[in-house]
């Protein structure tokens, strides 16, 4: 059997929190406003695989309104469902993942994001990519008020 997931985040950017895409901090002045660190990359990954599985949302996983989940490390969360991914029997085929991002570029960290999620899943290389769009100067992501990040995923039992 296989399955299609699909996962989404935005968050907006703001002063004072740091950048995080993919467990990677990026040198920037602004970072993402969340309940989380809120990398909306691992955040979109974090969708896509429960989507892929079945096993619910990253809502239902971690509310929001849940004071105990304030500033999480979203790597780790990634973690903990993917352990349940794993033991509902899934395997991960591939990652194709689309960062929508103004500013800073981010081709020069391309590969250290590959790595940082391939490691977080215990996963090779070669099955997970990452790649950029901007915003085409166009808001919010173009005038740099937000991050979006899309990611589907291929899972097979």
């Amino acid at each position: 059997m296989i399955r299609v997931g699909l996962g989404y985040d935005l968050h907006r950017l703001v002063e004072g929190r740091r950048l995080i895409l993919g467990g990677v901090v990026f040198d920037f002045e602004k970072g993402e406003s969340g309940h989380s660190d809120g990398d909306v990359l691992l955040h979109a990954i974090t969708d896509a695989l429960l989507g892929a599985s079945g096993l619910g949302d990253i809502g239902s996983y971690f509310p929001p309104e849940d004071p105990k989940w304030k500033d999480a490390d979203s790597a780790e969360l990634l973690r903990a469902v993917w352990k349940d991914v794993l033991a509902a029997g899934w395997k991960l085929v591939n990652l194709d993942c689309v960062i929508k991002l103004e500013r800073p570029k981010f081709l020069p960290r391309r590969r250290d994001v590959i790595l940082s999620i391939a490691g977080i899943l215990g996963v090779e290389e070669n099955q997970v990519f990452v790649k950029a769009k901007t915003g085409e100067k166009l808001p919010p992501v173009g005038t740099s008020e937000a991050v979006e990040a899309q990611v589907v995923c291929l899972l097979e039992k």
